[in-house]
């Protein structure tokens, strides 16, 4: 029972700690620098008696004591969630695989809600894990189901390398037949270029874009066709010929912007903003998926090795497209946006440290016959 108490109450810390990963890392904000953790609404320095794991956030009923701001009952449930994850890790393993798996669950707890908020997986996260994976393999050889330190090695490498050219391919081909989107409209809309030098955004009909968003690739490109072009309070016109205005090629790439044989580069792009044209179509780059999943899955296949990337991979597509069918169904078609795949692959990771083996053997006898007598000796399922 001691065990356990300490095991739960290891969660919440942990949890404690995720939620100021998730909150920092992809603002850049150092997990060391402010060392206590703060309101990100007032900036208060939170004292220690108001940052114990979820009794914190009852007590003050879930305002900021500084500013009365709301506090996300996000953060009380990632620290439900990390002690419950590792209760569950404590009990199907034990000593010393446990320690491990918890080190995994916490980086999919991390991953999941920071694809949420901000759709990418921090490097930090993705190659770090890799490199705590084989590491790990090498110290607790037992977590790739060997006792023998170079297998589990071996193993784990096996896995990294099958989780990242798995999804590499799918985003390489994905890019060779859906890497254009082409809007049209009926009429003449106004396109306009605005915000700052450091995140500029496109912004044409019900399409509000940041520009970073478009490019994955240095090849990247956003195309139109337009009679003018307004730029630093300077209206450009497109050359006329001999059956009237051809219209000028407005490119935007990562380097800058590019009319006709004029070019603007994105430093000081905030003096020449905004920046308007009007065109009927526009095309856009897009990609399968980002490419923080690759990593992500390479992370996965780190810890898990080449079964658990197959199985996360197989069950994380199946939940992703059974989710979106019924968002799609709940909001009528008008959810719109990208949609992140991270937090699918971590929850088809999850069920793999989980139950995955026992699946994957109900699914083989079931396969080969035995399916229906496993069932009879295991109603439940």
């Amino acid at each position: 029972m001691v065990s356990w108490i300490a095991v739960g109450l290891l969660g919440l810390i942990t949890g404690s700690f995720l939620n100021a990963v998730i909150h920092r890392l992809p603002l850049g904000i150092s997990l060391l620098n402010p060392k206590r953790s703060f309101c990100p609404s007032c900036g208060k320095t939170i004292p220690w008696h108001e940052n114990l794991p979820v009794a914190s956030w009852v007590l003050l009923r879930g305002r900021c004591s500084g500013c009365a701001m709301p506090i996300a009952i996000r953060y009380p449930l990632v620290e439900l969630l990390t002690a419950l994850l590792y209760l569950l890790a404590w009990g199907r393993f034990g000593l010393p695989d446990a320690p491990v798996f918890w080190l995994f669950l916490s980086l999919l707890v991390a991953a999941t809600f920071i694809d949420f908020d901000h759709l990418i997986i921090p490097d930090e996260i993705t190659k770090g894990g890799i490199f705590a994976g084989v590491v790990c393999s090498l110290l607790v050889p037992g977590m790739m189901g060997t006792g023998i330190w170079w297998q589990g090695f071996l193993f784990s490498l096996l896995g990294a390398a099958l989780g990242f050219f798995m999804l590499w391919g799918v985003v390489e081909l994905g890019k060779l037949a859906f890497g254009r989107r082409r809007i049209r409209t009926e009429g003449p809309t106004l396109l306009e270029i605005t915000g700052t030098d450091e995140e500029p955004q496109l912004i044409f009909g019900e399409e509000r874009i940041p520009l970073a968003d478009l490019f994955y690739r240095e090849k990247d490109q956003v195309e139109a066709t337009c009679a003018w072009l307004e730029i630093n309070g300077e209206r450009l016109q497109a050359e006329v010929g001999v059956e009237g205005v051809q219209g000028g090629v407005l490119t935007l790439d990562p380097r800058g912007v590019t009319y006709g044989d004029r070019f603007w580069a994105y430093e000081g792009l905030s003096e020449l903003m905004p920046i308007r044209t009007d065109v009927t179509m526009i095309t856009l780059p897009r990609e399968a998926m980002g490419f923080g999943d690759v990593k992500f899955l390479a992370c996965i296949g780190a810890f898990l090795g080449w079964k658990g990337v197959l199985f996360s991979l197989f069950a994380g597509s199946i939940l992703g497209a059974l989710i979106g069918v019924v968002m799609m169904a709940l909001t009528r078609g008008r959810s719109g946006g990208r949609i992140p795949f991270g937090p699918y692959l971590a929850l088809g990771a999850l069920l793999w440290v989980l139950v995955g083996p026992e699946m994957l053997e109900l699914y083989t006898n079931w396969v080969t016959g035995g399916g229906f007598f496993l069932l009879l000796r295991h109603p439940s399922l």
